[in-house]
């Protein structure tokens, strides 16, 4: 499994690489060729363009770039395209994997979602938005169950939020 610290990434205002263990106050970026190193999803499903800012075992903030080229708006629905809230959802999630798959003593495998609480839909999310999704660790237990925080907005308005529980599938 790879982990973050194989990773230098581009700092965006030098051009120079910063490792993710450095703890000057730059944030670091993960391009989307780094996140699928670090994550199995693959088109239709990889939701995460970009990560802008991560803490090591604490939060990670991603963004998505929504187009109308996703294959969801063919039906989604037509002529009032609206990502649906199951995609919101699993975009914020899989903000989430950085931090959970990247933790000390995470064990080989695959986590995948346990359950969803108190998630809301606050706003529309439509084409040409850019959704950012923030992802927060609030507890793992036994390195095998994680429980995040997760917010996602457009424009700096809350598009969703809600809490979501994984656990490693062997």
């Amino acid at each position: 499994m790879s982990t973050l610290t194989d990773v230098n990434t581009p700092n965006n205002s030098t051009g120079t690489t910063k490792d993710v263990n450095d703890d000057s106050s730059t944030k670091t970026v993960l391009t989307v060729e780094d996140i699928h190193k670090l994550l199995p999803h693959r088109y239709p499903f990889a939701l995460v363009d970009r990560i802008i800012d991560y803490v090591p075992g604490k939060r990670a903030v991603g963004i998505k770039n929504v187009t109308f080229n996703e294959p969801f708006f063919q039906g989604h629905f037509p002529g009032r395209p609206l990502m649906p809230g199951v995609m919101i959802v699993e975009a914020m999630a899989q903000v989430g994997g950085i931090v959970l798959t990247q933790m000390p003593d995470s064990p080989e495998g695959l986590f995948v979602f346990a359950g969803i609480d108190k998630v809301r839909f606050r706003r529309p999310v439509v084409p040409g938005d850019q959704l950012v999704m923030t992802a927060e660790l609030l507890s793992i237990k036994r390195s095998r169950f994680g429980k995040m925080h997760s917010v996602a907005t457009v424009d700096g308005k809350k598009a969703a939020e809600g809490e979501l529980m994984f656990s490693i599938v062997d």
